[in-house]
């Protein structure tokens, strides 16, 4: 592989979001994957969908009324579960289906598809300007330093609920917290992968992780180790192939998560 590609100022600037979206998905979907809420990146990633359709057809920046969209989707819908002790994989459900439904009537409004919804469907890593990879730093940096200040907390409720709740923590905000950091990081992800694709990140190498058997740190570790090493790779031998970048990180995350699996079926992991 020639190293020339790594002279080229749109692959620093799409290596280095790629990288930070790798962990920020890594370490977000971790607490989603441990409540069981694994797909609810994916209902707000569909949430965000009408949310870019609606900026698109009124003009404004799609990323900025996709992320007002996906957040107060994803608090209502949480609210809406709450009070109404709807199952988490209803709420999933609905806020997935009426996402699609929005961005389809909307899309519909504006005249059909264009090359600006495909781009935000699949992901445009290789176009990220450097305003976007600003962004995507800053909005990584705050997430992860919320995190680690507020690490306890959000461990205890994520592993015993009741027991935090007991303990004084305040585990509905912790909660609406977790739902505000996933909408956050599902649209800023979006430039990645995609809309289509972006519950991989949060789901897969979180997933290939837990296989190991480790606490949780050293689980968010090997999860961000492998989101990472699929996204650098990704991008390159998308790049060189010319090749979708989406389906590339995708596809060697699945790759990642295969290999863990023979590993394991041949006795080479410890079940502890």
């Amino acid at each position: 592989m020639s190293l020339e590609i790594l002279t080229f100022s749109f692959m620093h600037r799409a290596l280095i979001s790629g990288v930070a979206i790798a962990i920020l998905c890594s370490v977000v979907g971790l607490f989603l994957v441990l409540r069981r809420y694994s797909l609810f990146g994916d209902a707000i990633a569909h949430s965000s969908f009408g949310g870019i359709a609606l900026g698109l057809l009124a003009g404004v920046y799609p990323l900025w009324t996709a992320y007002a969209v996906s957040i107060a989707s994803a608090l209502i819908i949480t609210k809406i579960k709450d009070k109404y002790n709807i199952s988490g994989d209803a709420s999933i459900a609905v806020l997935l289906s009426s996402g699609i439904a929005v961005g389809l009537v909307i899309i519909g409004l504006s005249g059909g598809f264009t090359i600006d919804i495909f781009s935000f469907l699949f992901g445009s890593i290789l176009l990220v300007s450097v305003d976007d990879t600003i962004l995507v730093l800053a909005l990584t940096g705050a997430i992860l330093i919320v995190i680690l200040l507020l690490y306890r907390q959000l461990l205890y409720s994520t592993f015993n609920e009741e027991q935090a709740k007991v303990s004084g923590i305040p585990v509905e905000k912790i909660n609406y917290l977790i739902v505000f950091m996933a909408g956050i990081t599902v649209v800023t992800s979006i430039q990645l992968v995609g809309v289509l694709l972006i519950s991989a990140l949060f789901v897969i190498p979180n997933v290939t992780a837990i296989m190991y058997g480790k606490g949780f740190k050293q689980t968010a570790i090997i999860s961000m180790s492998f989101s990472v090493f699929s996204v650098i790779v990704g991008i390159l031998v998308s790049y060189i192939f010319d090749i979708t970048p989406a389906g590339t990180i995708v596809l060697i995350a699945i790759g990642l998560l295969a290999g863990t699996m023979g590993i394991k079926s041949a006795g080479l992991l410890s079940k502890n």
